[in-house]
């Protein structure tokens, strides 16, 4: 998966978030920031952590620049899927100051989320290094972002799960009151599911394993179970059905999960709890010009 600044999508959803942020106008920088003063400002991490997000931060300097009449340079120092130190510098920023004061916080806002994601996530992945389990993501993300989240989960080494509800068949404990249990959810699933899609089912105990497992699904999500009943959920599928682990699982455990066999780990928290990274723009002050 990768972000481009060109689509569309992606200049639609910056621009929007940039003009929440600007409204009718930067009236400090309009008021204070002489209008043909120039400069060179540097994008720096204040923490250790994977960069994720690049494009999209350029892309409010440069949307902001049009809006001034402007042009500026966004030269990237650090690609996303760098790991880099605290003081390390991401990017170099020159041009008219009054549209890079106008964007920063923007700017910084959406890089900070996206650097998140992808470090928590490489903290996963790296918990669960040497076994066959993939880390994956979840439909747990800012509305407005998914796109952008999902993309940092990939930077930070892990894999996308669904990115809608049309993009799969996952069939949770509320659907299986709903239809009235697993056998019936899913005979009602392969009768009305469009071709091609996966079915996945969420069990909450091994009886309900067995359920899913005789009745030929091609998934199954183990809910909140411990590592010592998803090692004999391992056990008892023998490779059958392609098996998830979810729920309370932290970096102090995940890997436990893992060395039980199972297939993939979904965590919430890489999209919702993911914390942001601390990030500063600098401005050289020797290299100010009016």
């Amino acid at each position: 998966m990768t972000i481009s600044s060109t689509s569309p999508d992606v200049r639609n959803l910056v621009a929007a978030w940039l003009a929440e942020d600007i409204g009718r106008g930067d009236v400090t920088t309009n008021s204070v920031v002489p209008g043909e003063a120039f400069g060179r400002a540097r994008l720096e991490a204040r923490e250790p952590c994977v960069v994720a997000g690049m494009a999209v931060a350029a892309l409010c300097f440069e949307l902001t620049a049009e809006r001034f009449d402007g042009m500026l340079e966004f030269k990237e120092v650090v690609g996303d899927g760098g790991r880099v130190e605290a003081g390390e510098v991401l990017a170099r920023i020159e041009g008219p100051l009054a549209p890079i004061l106008t964007a920063e916080r923007t700017a910084l806002n959406l890089l900070a989320r996206l650097c998140g994601v992808a470090t928590i996530t490489s903290r996963y992945v790296d918990a669960v290094a040497g076994t066959k389990t993939q880390i994956v993501d979840t439909r747990k993300t800012t509305p407005g972002m998914r796109n952008l989240q999902k993309y940092a989960v990939t930077v930070g080494g892990g894999s996308n799960h669904r990115f809608g509800l049309d993009d799969g068949i996952l069939v949770k404990d509320n659907h299986l009151i709903a239809a009235g249990g697993v056998t019936e959810a899913l005979a009602r699933a392969r009768s009305g599911a469009p071709h091609g899609l996966r079915i996945e089912v969420e069990v909450a105990n091994l009886e309900e394993l067995k359920e899913a497992l005789d009745g030929g699904v091609e998934a199954i999500l183990l809910d909140n179970m411990s590592p010592e009943t998803v090692a004999e959920a391992v056990r008892i599928n023998e490779g059958r059905a392609l098996l998830e682990v979810s729920g309370g699982i932290n970096l102090d455990t995940v890997r436990s999960y893992a060395m039980t066999g199972v297939d993939l780990i979904s965590v919430g928290a890489l999209t919702h709890s993911a914390p942001s990274i601390d990030l500063a723009l600098e401005f050289l002050e020797s290299e100010l010009e009016e």
